[in-house]
């Protein structure tokens, strides 16, 4: 429970980690676009603004160790806040994976795809989706709705593990296509990662609410 005193401005808190994973997800759903659309334009629009991510996670930085600070919040309120600086360095690696993908969307967008591309556009809307849950459950510091992230690893695995299974057939295929199936490849890997870091994000949400530690990745993997 958040204590009374401490409430508004952990709201606030919360608002801003939500605003910043909001604009992620933004990120996200632009890089993937460009490289489908070989937007070149827009995929430079994406790396400009990973300095606002940055500028963000430094401003909800400087906040949370204000409260720290000034406040000394104690049990639950405690977690939150500490929590909520290990959140926003995973939002920011998450909006540096997009940026990567953004600079692919770059070097092949004068080229001939080797394939439609269907499956990662699939990935990136998941990808959005499960950040989107594991904020929801942030804010709610609902431990159920954190749960619900795992199957959403599981389909992403399974997406990139399919992915990588099209890729290299066409890499053995025939040996021209290895380059911009390996920046493909490279994709899908950082969606893969964002997925991984929204999951991270989900477990923080369970350690804010019960105090324990549960490793959702791993119960994902033996779900598989």
């Amino acid at each position: 429970m958040v204590g009374e005193g401490l409430k508004p401005e952990l709201d606030n808190l919360k608002e801003e980690i939500l605003k910043m994973g909001r604009f992620l997800e933004d990120q996200i759903y632009n890089a993937v676009k460009a490289l489908v659309r070989k937007d070149a334009q827009l995929a430079q629009k994406v790396i400009n603004n990973d300095e606002i991510i940055d500028q963000m996670e430094l401003d909800i930085e400087k906040k949370s160790l204000g409260i720290l600070a000034l406040k000394q919040p104690m049990a639950s309120d405690l977690r939150l806040v500490g929590t909520s600086l290990r959140i926003i360095i995973d939002l920011e690696r998450m909006a540096d994976h997009a940026e990567n993908i953004a600079r692919v969307a770059i070097d092949l967008h004068t080229q001939t795809y080797i394939k439609p591309l269907i499956d990662i556009p699939r990935m990136a809307k998941l990808a959005q989706k499960m950040i989107e849950s594991a904020l929801n459950a942030f804010i709610d510091e609902d431990i159920s709705m954190a749960m619900e992230i795992i199957p959403l690893e599981i389909e992403m695995d399974a997406l990139h593990d399919q992915v990588f299974r099209e890729l290299l057939s066409y890499m053995m295929q025939d040996p021209r296509t290895i380059p911009q199936a390996t920046a493909l490849l490279l994709v899908g890997g950082h969606l893969e990662r964002i997925g991984d870091h929204a999951t991270n994000l989900a477990e923080m949400v369970i350690y804010i609410a019960r105090g324990t530690r549960i490793d959702l990745n791993e119960m994902a993997r033996n779900q598989e």
